[in-house]
């Protein structure tokens, strides 16, 4: 008996390592930085932001809505030319950025043209996490923040 006890030890350990390691993968944490909408200068308008998972999990951005719009969608920006997808992949510890001249929100037919300075409230949906809900600044209609 005494022989096996480190062997039964060293595979307890090493179960509890493997159960551990998976254990870190976590969740996804999720957070919203860099949100923004120039000022629309038509029925339409765009959205940016960043949303930076600070988990060891990765997720999936499904939709977005917002009062000012009953049509929001999200599109990606491949060759010049901008198509409405499903989904936008957030990478585990990474990011999604949605920046002026790639993928981005659209707004269709708003309710409402929103001025610089005013806020937009809007909400992220998530594969596997909770909503996000952002209140939008807007700025001025060529504003493009520097990175």
């Amino acid at each position: 008996m005494r022989g096996r006890t480190p062997v039964l030890l060293a595979a307890a350990l090493a179960s509890s390592l493997a159960l551990a390691g998976c254990s870190s993968a976590g969740e996804p944490e999720l957070r919203v930085d860099g949100a923004f909408m120039p000022q629309p200068v038509s029925d339409m308008a765009a959205g940016f932001l960043t949303v930076v998972n600070d988990g060891g999990r990765a997720d999936r951005l499904t939709s977005v809505t917002s009062d000012i719009s009953d049509d929001v969608t999200i599109h990606e920006t491949k060759d010049q030319k901008m198509r409405e997808v499903a989904s936008f992949d957030i990478p585990a510890d990474g990011s999604l950025d949605l920046e002026r001249g790639g993928n981005h929100i659209m707004f269709m037919s708003l309710k409402q043209r929103p001025r610089e300075g005013d806020k937009v409230s809007l909400e992220l949906h998530f594969e596997k996490s909770d909503p996000i809900t952002v209140d939008v600044p807007v700025k001025e209609t060529t504003y493009n923040p520097q990175h």
